[in-house]
C-alpha cells in the first residue's frame, strides 16, 4: 500500500494565492470580512491543491465546534423529518452541522447524549426524545445547552423548550366534533409517558366535561401504526359504536380511518368522524382528506434555532408555545 500523502495546509493555499494565511482563514469563515476578488483566488488555488479547512482543528482553536447534537426519538413519523430537513437548512444558513441520532421512542436517551458530548456540540436538541434530570445537570455542568423540541421535559423547568399548543389544539378539535354532531366520542391516546400525548388527550377530555359530556371511550396506540389498527378495532367494535375518533397524531388516524373503512364498512364522515393531530403531507391526501390540527413546522425550526443560536434563551430553562390552526377537511364533515 503507498503511503497517504500529507494533505496541502492553509500556508500552501496561501502561498499558491499570493495571499496571506489569515486571509485564507476569513475566506473559509461565514460572514467574516473579506475582498470577493481575494476569496476567489483563494478559492480557486484551494481547488486546485485540493485543500480543505480542517473544521476539527478550527473548532479547538475557537472552542466552538459549529456542530448541534440531535437525537430524534421517532424518526420514522413524516413531522420530525419535515422538521429535520428545515433544521438542517436553518442551521446550515448560520454556519452549523448537525450529527444525528436515533433513539427508541419511549427511552430516555442519556446514552447517546453522553456520546454527543465526546464530540464536544456546542449544544443538543432533543425531538420527540426525553433526557433524564441528572444528564440534563451533566450537560448544563459542561456548559452545553439542551432544548426540547415538541415535548416537556421530565422535570419541568430543567430544559428550554418549544412546543405546539397541544391542549388547546385538541381542545379546537373536540368542539369542531361537537359542532358537527358528533356525540360519541372516542380518543385513540399516544404513549402514556409522552407529554404531548398527555396534554393532547386532557385538553379533549376537559373540553369535553366543560360541555357535560362525559370521559371519551379510550384505546392507547402508542404512536405505532400497528398499534392503532388494535386500538381502532377496539374502539369500534363497541356497542354503542363511536361516531367519532380523536386520535393524538396523524399516524394512528391513518391508521383508524383504514380500519373503518375495510374493517367496518363505515363511510369516512357521514358515519364515522376522525381527526388527527400535526397535519402531515399525507393528511391532505384526497384518499384521506383528515381533519387535524396543524403545527407550523417552520415556525418552531425557526423559534427553536433562535434559541441555539443565543447562548442566554438556550441556557434558560423557559417554554415557549407554538399554536397551529384547525384544518377542517372531509373525514369530520357528516353531509
Amino acid at each position: 500500500m503507498s503511503k497517504r500523502l500529507s494533505p496541502p495546509s492553509a500556508h500552501d493555499v496561501a502561498r499558491l494565492a499570493g495571499v496571506s494565511q489569515a486571509a485564507v482563514s476569513r475566506a473559509f469563515t461565514p460572514g467574516a470580512s473579506i475582498a470577493t476578488a481575494t476569496r476567489d483566488k483563494v478559492f480557486e488555488a484551494a481547488k486546485e491543491l485540493g485543500y480543505r479547512p480542517n473544521l476539527l482543528a478550527r473548532s479547538l482553536i475557537k472552542g466552538q465546534s459549529g456542530i448541534v447534537g440531535v437525537v430524534v426519538g421517532n424518526p420514522r413519523y413524516p413531522f420530525f423529518q419535515a422538521a429535520l430537513n428545515a433544521l438542517s437548512s436553518r442551521l446550515s444558513q448560520a454556519g452549523k452541522h448537525i450529527l444525528i441520532y436515533t433513539a427508541e421512542e419511549n427511552a430516555t436517551v442519556d446514552a447517546h447524549v453522553e456520546d454527543l458530548l465526546k464530540y464536544r456540540v456546542d449544544a443538543v436538541l432533543l425531538m420527540a426524545a426525553s433526557l433524564s434530570p441528572r444528564q440534563a445537570e451533566q450537560c448544563q455542568a459542561e456548559g452545553v445547552p439542551v432544548i426540547s423540541l415538541g415535548r416537556s421535559p421530565l422535570a419541568p423547568g430543567s430544559l428550554a423548550s418549544v412546543v405546539g399548543d397541544s391542549a388547546g389544539g385538541a381542545a379546537k378539535i373536540a368542539e369542531h366534533l361537537l359542532q358537527q354532531g358528533y356525540r360519541r366520542l372516542a380518543l385513540i391516546a399516544g404513549s402514556p409517558d409522552t407529554s404531548s400525548s398527555r396534554e393532547r388527550e386532557a385538553g379533549f377530555v376537559e373540553h369535553l366535561a366543560a360541555r357535560g359530556l362525559p370521559a371519551p371511550a379510550r384505546a392507547v396506540g402508542y404512536f405505532r401504526r400497528e398499534a392503532a389498527f388494535e386500538a381502532a378495532r377496539s374502539l369500534l367494535a363497541q356497542t354503542p359504536r363511536p361516531d367519532a375518533l380523536f386520535c393524538i397524531n396523524d399516524d394512528m388516524a391513518l391508521a383508524a380511518i383504514e380500519v373503518a373503512r375495510f374493517e367496518f364498512g363505515l363511510e369516512i364522515g357521514r358515519e364515522l368522524g376522525v381527526a388527527g393531530f400535526d397535519d402531515i403531507e399525507l393528511a391532505a391526501w384526497p384518499s384521506f382528506d383528515l381533519t387535524t390540527y396543524s403545527l407550523p413546522v417552520d415556525q418552531l425550526i425557526e423559534k427553536t434555532v433562535a434559541i441555539l443560536l443565543d447562548e442566554a434563551a438556550a441556557a434558560a430553562p423557559a417554554s415557549t408555545i407554538v399554536h397551529g390552526a384547525l384544518k377542517i377537511r372531509g373525514s369530520t364533515r357528516r353531509d
